[in-house]
């Protein structure tokens, strides 16, 4: 590596140096090494965590705070990636998450294979442009196999749902009760999914908002048709139970704002404070009769809520909770049909919400209003449970994942069996479509099949299992046309995998192929890596060439 890059020096032999001294350059065979190895490393790091068999990793922070999981997302996030290859393997997992919500570690492990066989082609002299063509072609002709053979499903058919979701969860902690969440998760979609003319649904799944309370276990996770909030009763006068609620929301403080500058009031005699205390009484009072005379029992105030309003809001009976968050005001909106109130003078009970039952329970050592009950609620709420904090973490996380799937089928009704069955069957036909191409870019595609196997082998390997057997197993079987021979991990063998029920959404399938390759791609176009010197601390003199970014040189 040199620390000057490009040396060139004048007629009468004085050296330019065109970039800034202490700046570090590495190029062609040993740039492209250096960022291959990273990201194969990143891929070996997920290797094991792939499938139901998969392993956990124990993540610990700079504080000392624990993380223990198997979803790549949050694996690679935790993780200080200092590589800047390291970290374009990072953004798969996170494009893939934010997109499909599921497959990240299926998206990193494929990516990281990819390289891996593009390499032992650069070392047969393959240019790297070919490769990367070759992967571009086998890519969209994979897309092709999967939708060919996709199974097309009715967009909101539950039982196609819940084992979806089913799949999805029985690779994470939480995988022995994965059919009583997957029913909650499927419940809390169709319920606040809403259906286009075309038969599919539109679904956000930040309308299903995800509580999480360490304490009892996995199966007590429970579906709340409404909304529940981690605030208390702000006073402890007002009714702790109300049924049959009528709900107001105000973005508006409930006490007297100070004026935004300075106003002094002179008070010469002690009737004058007497007055001007009353008058804030009453001015609060005001505030309270009006929510009062709109007819609410309950109210949810996004600021703050004055002592002496507490008061007068209790004697009438009303009960409320204060500083409830953005977030939670706008799911409340949603679940209740309530409309948010800026100014007291518009509140009507036109404006309110209703929900059959408003209580404050206690989870654990923690007071939190449930609201329960409502008509047709747009936003629902899953709270989860555990054992431990770390458990209900997993949780938490595994129902974000079946949340996803879930949301992916109803939005694009298609799916495939799991168990590395497409991969296997896409590898397949890849190879035959390959002795259709001519030049090199038939090595790559036949490098790509290769490659996309690596996600079969791997479950194969992560459940104990041989995978050189399971290989030559399942490529006997899809060389027959069996398209769904996948591998079976409690079979422990080639089984078919549509036939043991274990579902995924199509277009997770799609992304993954889609992200693996196009990060593939990137690194391998990559030739030149110059990088800046990074700046000495205060106080510290500069040592050029010392303080850069690692390239896996030694």
């Amino acid at each position: 590596m040199s620390t000057t890059a490009y040396p060139t020096v004048t007629s009468s032999g004085q050296p330019v140096l065109i970039l800034k001294e202490g700046t570090g350059q590495t190029r062609g065979r040993d740039a492209q090494r250096n960022n291959i190895m990273a990201a194969k490393l990143i891929a070996e790091i997920l290797k094991s965590s792939l499938g139901p068999r998969g392993m956990d990793k124990m993540l610990v922070d700079s504080l000392g705070d624990l993380t223990i999981t198997n979803d790549g997302a949050t694996i690679l996030k935790e993780i200080d990636v200092q590589h800047p290859s390291a970290k374009m393997m990072v953004e798969i997992a996170k494009t893939t998450d934010n997109e499909v919500g599921d497959g990240t570690t299926s998206a990193v492990v494929l990516a990281g294979d990819l390289l891996e066989k593009a390499e032992e082609l650069i070392e047969k002299g393959v240019h790297s442009t070919i490769i990367v063509d070759g992967y571009g072609k086998a890519a969209d002709q994979a897309l092709k196999i999967l939708n060919k053979m996709a199974v097309k499903i009715s967009p909101g058919d539950r039982d196609w749902l819940v084992k979806v979701a089913k799949t999805s969860m029985e690779t994470k902690m939480v995988g022995k009760d994965s059919i009583i969440l997957a029913n909650l998760v499927v419940d809390a979609l169709l319920q606040v999914a809403e259906k286009r003319p075309d038969g599919t649904y539109k679904v956000d799944i930040d309308d299903v908002k995800v509580e999480k309370k360490a304490g009892g276990s996995v199966p007590e996770t429970k579906l709340v048709k409404g909304l529940v909030i981690d605030k208390e009763i702000v006073h402890g006068g007002m009714p702790k139970r109300i049924d049959k609620a009528k709900i107001a929301i105000i973005n508006a403080p409930l006490e007297i704002e100070k004026t935004e500058f300075d106003a002094k009031i002179n008070i010469n005699n002690p009737e004058q404070i007497k007055l001007f205390l009353d008058e804030e009484n009453r001015m609060l009072k005001t505030m309270v009769d009006r929510i009062a005379e709109a007819g609410a029992n309950f109210v949810a105030c996004q600021k703050g809520i004055d002592d002496v309003a507490q008061h007068y809001l209790a004697k009438a009976g009303i009960a409320a909770v204060r500083r409830v968050k953005q977030s939670d005001i706008e799911k409340l909106a949603k679940a209740t049909g309530v409309r948010v109130v800026s100014n007291l003078e518009d509140l009507t009970p036109d404006e309110l919400g209703f929900a059959a039952l408003i209580e404050e329970r206690k989870i654990e050592e923690d007071k939190w209003v449930f609201i329960e009950g409502c008509k047709n609620p747009k936003s629902v709420t899953i709270l989860a449970r555990g054992g431990t904090q770390r458990i209900v973490d997993e949780g938490e996380r595994s129902i974000h994942d079946a949340l996803s799937v879930v949301k992916d089928v109803m939005q694009k009704p298609a799916i495939v069996a799991g168990g590395g069955a497409p991969e296997a069957h896409v590898a397949h036909e890849l190879r035959e479509w390959s002795h259709t191409l001519s030049g090199r870019e038939q090595l790559a595609v036949q490098k790509f099949a290769d490659a996309i196997e690596v996600i079969p082998l791997t479950l194969a390997e992560n459940a104990g299992l041989d995978p050189i057997d399971i290989q030559v197993e399942l490529r006997a079987k899809h060389g027959r046309g069996e398209m769904w021979a996948g591998v079976g991990i409690a079979d422990g063998g080639v089984v078919d995998i549509y036939e043991k029920g274990v579902y995924e959404p199509l277009s997770v399938k799609e992304q993954i192929i889609k992200s693996a390759t196009e990060s593939a791609n990137m690194i391998l176009r990559i030739d030149d890596v110059i990088a800046a010197s990074k700046m000495a601390p205060k106080g510290m003199p500069g040592r050029p060439g010392e303080e850069m970014p690692p390239t896996g040189e030694d």
